[in-house]
């Protein structure tokens, strides 16, 4: 009876143990599933740059081909791709100021919009068109050190998606201003980029950040 008694509490312990450990993979599966923010980035020439785009506000984009959201220069408004018609509440007057305000920034936190300085050493590092996972963009860099930017295109100061432009053209935003009413991005297709391109603050364009 002795021996019987302790076999069963020997079980017991065992069977425990299995469930402890079957519910921290399981849990530690639920957080990397519901995590897709966490971001190391990848360091080219100096700066540590995102490998994905922003989505929402304070949130990464899941996978580094998804386009994330559109922003107006120094707003933190997040505005999807419709494609027709001037999406409500859009604001087709450009943001003032000569500096993109940290309250206004939408990169998560420890990341900030990149400075056209920064966009130049970027592009400095090399770049090639490709198609990844079927969404064409430029990869930037050189291998380790590399970051896709897909061609999302952008949106007009009327807040439409300009034609043509998925799959053709990518617009990310730097902090810099050009003037009183617009400000450099980082421009690019199949022939090449423009890290000194400028464009009114109304557009909407992407957003990859760099560590601050």
């Amino acid at each position: 009876m002795y021996r019987l008694i302790a076999f069963l509490k020997m079980k017991k312990r065992f069977f425990l143990v299995l469930l402890a450990v079957f519910m921290a993979v399981s849990f530690a599966s639920c957080n990397r599933d519901d995590e897709p923010t966490v971001e190391q980035g990848v360091v080219i020439n100096g700066v540590r740059w995102a490998t994905r785009n922003v989505d929402a506000p304070g949130t990464f984009a899941r996978n580094p081909e998804d386009a994330g959201m559109f922003f107006q220069w120094n707003r933190r408004q997040g505005w999807g791709a419709t494609g027709s018609g001037t999406p409500t509440g859009w604001n087709n007057t450009g943001a003032t100021g000569n500096i993109w305000e940290k309250a206004n920034d939408p990169c998560p936190q420890g990341w900030r919009v990149p400075t056209q300085s920064e966009f130049h050493t970027l592009a400095g590092a090399g770049s090639e068109w490709i198609i990844q996972n079927d969404v064409s963009g430029r990869i930037f860099g050189t291998y380790p050190h590399q970051i896709f930017l897909p061609a999302v295109g952008g949106l007009s100061t009327v807040g439409t998606l300009s034609a043509g432009s998925v799959g053709v053209t990518g617009f990310y935003w730097s902090s810099t201003p050009s003037g009183t009413t617009a400000s450099m991005n980082l421009s690019f297709n199949s022939g090449g980029n423009n890290e000194n391109n400028h464009n009114a603050r109304a557009c909407g364009f992407s957003v990859r950040c760099v560590a601050r």
